[in-house]
Formats: C-alpha cells, structure tokens, sequence
C-alpha cells in the first residue's frame, strides 16, 4: 500500500511495550493530522480504540516473524525515519520509502523482568529489545527531521509543543527529545550488559545467581544541577543522581530556604543524613568536614539538639545539621540563636519552625521524607579506575556482641555501647568516639595512630568541659596494642566496645581487666577512608 498516495498527512510510528495512555495520546495526534503506523499488537489496541492505523507488516509488504523478533528491520522504516529533507528525497521516491515525522517508541520491559528473582537467563534474553532501539537510534540520530517520543512521561509535552508550533515539532524541542532517546538506550543497553556480565559462565538452567560484581560494570547518572565550584574555587564540579537507585535520599530533598548547595554542603549533609538515620530515638546529627562533631539522641529533638552541640560548639560552628523527626519551631529557634548553620536537614519541617528560619534566609533548609534506604555499593573513584564494595550496612545489636571482661556491661553501659557503635562507624578512621547519656563526649577522627584519635577524643570532651568518668569508648577497629586502653582508662572510660581481631587481644582485654573495664567485642569492623 502506498500510504503517500493515499494521505497527504505526516506519519507517526508508533511501537510501544508500555501502552500507558497510547490510545488518547494517538487520538491526539490523529487530531492534528498524523497518520498511524503501527506494529502488531499497539495496531489491533489502536483499532479496537477506533482509530485508524496502519499495521507496519503491510506498510512494508513483510510479515512479522520468529514470534515478532523481525517486524520493523525494514528499509521502508528506517528509510522513513533516517531519511534527510532534501538531501534523500530522490532516492526515498524512487524505493517509495515515506517520510516517518514521529517515532514513539518504548522498549521491552528487561529491567522489570531481570530484577525479579525467579526470572530465567531465557526470558531476560527474549526481553532484549532489537527493534525497538534501532528505531529510536535512527530517530534520534536524524532529529532535525524526526521527533522520537521513547516515554509515557513525554506525552502531554509533546502535545503541547505540537499545539505551539502548528502541528510541528520544534527544532530545538526535537534534538531534545533526541537525547533523551539516546540516553534511554545507554541506560537499556547498561542494564544488559549489568545483567549478561553477573551470570557465572557455568550457569546452565534455572534462574541464575547473578555475582555481586559484575565483569563491566556500567553506571548511568543523570545531572541534578551545576555546582558554582567543586571542594574548591579553581574546580569546577556538577551534583548527578544515580538514574538506577531508588534510594530515599539526597537526591529526593526538597529545598526549602536558601542559596544553591554547595559541593561541599551536599557531601558533608549526605554524612549527616545518613549517620541521623541509624537511631530509632528523636536524634541529632552536627557534621563538619564529613565527620560528626556532635551527636545525641533524647525524648525530643530539642534536648537532642542541644546535647549535640554541646559535644564541640567551636566545631559546630558552620556545621550541617540532622534530625530524624519533625523540625519543630523551638528547636529551629535554638539552632538560629547558638549558632551560624550552612544545612538543616528533617523529615519534615514545621510551619511554624519555617516561619522561625525565615530569619536566617543563609541557612539551607531541606526536607526528607519517606523512609532512607540504604545504598547497596559505595563506589570509589581512584587512578584510572573505581573500586567498588558492597556498602558497609551491618548493623549490630546486643546479641551480636561477645563480652570478653571479667566485668559485665550494665544496661546503661549497653545503650551508650550500642548508640556509639553507631556512631563510629561514620567516623574517618582511625575512628574514637566517648559517649555517655545518649550523647557523644568526645570524638577523635582521622589519626594515623589510634592513641592520637584517643587523646584528641579526651582533649575535644575537656574543651567542651563534659566529663567523662563512666563513659563508654567505640573504637572502629581493633586496638594492635594496650596503650589505646590505658589512655582510656586515664580518661575515666569505663566500658570498650570495638572489634577485637588483633593478634594482641589478650593483652588489650587484660588491660581492660586491670582497670575494671568492660569490654565487647562486635567482630565488624568500621573503617570509614
């Protein structure tokens, strides 16, 4: 059939596996003078609909075949849709190839299917796309002729910039539309090759049990927004949101006062987020140079606050802070009143504490909601390369724990074990944190020696004037010799909890049996570099 002949309006390829609105999408465009071209089973939805459409096997005189791996691998489709203006006229009239003006296209649904467990190697494979993501290439590739429509999410924009322009697309809304079609096959063609390269060689039927690291390993990220400078002003730097996780997080808050975030904001608030995520109780989280420089948790996020800050002011002191709760108007009272701020994280902020922060426009406010999940790998760049890990996710409670003392922890000693063990692990290692009462005393960070981050830890608490007899000390990894806890034992610690593993470990609990410490053993360790 030639559809040329038969009507003088531009054509729309349509060939979608999500048909989430097509029918009123494609009425629309039918509206505005397109002719529908469409592939088996979107054509018989479309008809059913009362539109009147085209079937691609009779566009092309070649029916589909092997169960519809071969329908659109035609030169009658990607002559129509890669063919120039002015430039192929000739030879498009000469093979009766017409002029595709709108792709829209999605591809089979392979991230759906390969993420749930029981999928086999055999259906993930015939959920591959061929077709799909050649037509969106050649679509895309020849943007100054074709709008390729590869989403749902697109519809109602295209609509609107059709009715803007006539019936046209824009210029520069279809080389829009052309990289967000090129940018959708890198994610699909990422996501094979995620998949394809976690299958052991050996596997042979069944679902397969996909290694944690793959043998390519391919990320996709989107830009959030351009950063003024990156950890300084001579670097340039850009906030990018991981297109594959869908993780509560950063990324998902919503500003709610304040100049743009820095590089340096949103590292040091995502330390912040995710240490204040780790307790059950109204908690508070002060970070500076992504360490914690005062943590507590109490019946209210005021008091919490308040201990926090307590810990070290001078460090507080253009600090980001964290709170798991409701911001509520006296404690954003509090914050404004001690202390300058650059972040005020929440799940949620109040009226009434949003009228109080409006005094202090300096100060970012940003809220979190939904429940934080955690992030499955942490990812570090290095010399032409990236390591890649598993996060550190452990989480240890009491029954985990081994003691190893001549003296028992008492339930108080527990808590504040359990609430520092938290703690430490966001720490940079070597990694010491006192605490009593629900609240760190002192915290020693980033030291070559652990003894230093020990004294550091007791010199922080002194400054701050908070004592530290009967407090409890969280190390985050083991100690290779005794010193670490004689200087805790100087320092008033009553109760050690860290890893235990060192070849000296009978040494160190003798140690702590000579002071009358308690001491736990975790068996995880907390390196945080």
């Amino acid at each position: 059939m030639n559809i040329q002949a038969e009507n003088h309006g531009k054509l729309a390829l349509i060939s979608v596996s999500d048909k989430t609105g097509i029918e009123d999408f494609a009425r629309e465009l039918d509206q505005f003078g397109y002719r529908l071209l469409s592939t088996g089973g979107t054509a018989s939805l479309l008809a059913q609909s009362g539109l009147k459409v085209t079937e691609v096997a009779d566009h092309t005189g070649f029916p589909e075949i092997m169960a519809g791996r071969v329908k659109t691998l035609h030169p009658r489709i990607h002559g129509g849709l890669l063919g120039r203006a002015n430039a192929d006229e000739a030879v498009m009239q000469e093979h009766d190839i017409p002029r595709i003006s709108l792709a829209v296209i999605n591809l089979y649904p392979f991230e759906k299917v390969t993420s749930r467990p029981d999928c086999t190697l055999e259906e993930a494979i015939e959920n591959i796309d061929i077709g799909g993501p050649a037509m969106v290439r050649s679509a895309a590739k020849n943007h100054a002729s074709v709008g390729i429509v590869t989403s749902p999410d697109q519809y109602p924009a295209v609509l609107e910039n059709l009715e803007q322009n006539g019936g046209d697309l824009s210029d520069s809304f279809r080389f829009e539309l052309s990289v967000q079609a090129f940018n959708r096959i890198a994610r699909y063609d990422a996501a094979i090759s995620n998949y394809l390269s976690a299958i052991p060689v050996d596997h042979t039927e069944g679902p397969p049990q996909l290694t944690e690291f793959p043998t390519q390993a391919n990320g996709c990220f989107g830009k959030i927004m351009d950063l003024r400078y990156g950890e300084n002003p001579h670097q340039g730097a850009a906030w990018y949101r991981d297109l594959d996780d869908q993780s509560s997080g950063l990324t998902s808050a919503r500003q709610l006062q304040g100049k743009a975030l820095s590089f340096n904001n949103i590292a040091d608030a995502d330390a912040a987020w995710t240490c204040v995520q780790a307790f059950d109780m109204p908690a508070c989280v002060i970070v500076k140079h992504a360490n914690p420089c005062g943590v507590a948790v109490s019946s209210d996020l005021l008091t919490a606050y308040r201990k926090a800050f307590a810990t070290d002011p001078t460090s507080a002191f253009g600090g980001i802070i964290a709170f798991n709760g409701e911001l509520d108007a006296a404690t954003a009272g509090a914050i404004i009143e001690q202390q300058f701020v650059e972040v005020i994280i929440a799940r949620r902020v109040g009226e009434k504490a949003r009228t109080v922060l409006n005094n202090k426009q300096n100060a970012r406010v940003l809220e979190i909601s939904g429940s934080a999940s955690r992030p499955q790998t942490d990812i570090k760049r290095v010399s032409g390369g990236i390591l890649v890990q598993s996060a550190d996710n452990a989480v240890v409670d009491r029954k985990d724990c081994r003691v190893v003392s001549r003296r028992q922890p008492g339930k108080d000693q527990w808590r504040d074990m359990l609430f520092a063990w938290r703690v430490v692990k966001m720490v940079k290692s070597n990694a010491i944190v006192y605490v009593a009462d629900g609240q760190t005393r002192g915290i020693g960070a980033g030291q070559m020696s652990r003894v230093d981050s020990a004294r550091i830890a007791r010199w922080k608490a002194e400054e701050a004037k908070l004592r530290l007899d009967g407090s409890v000390m969280a190390s985050d990894a083991f100690f290779p010799f005794r010193d670490g806890i004689d200087a805790a034992a100087s320092a008033g610690i009553s109760c050690v909890i860290q890893p235990g593993g060192s070849m000296r470990d009978d040494e160190v609990i003798a140690a702590a049996d000579e002071h009358d410490m308690a001491m736990v053993l975790t068996g995880v360790r907390h390196f945080r570099h």
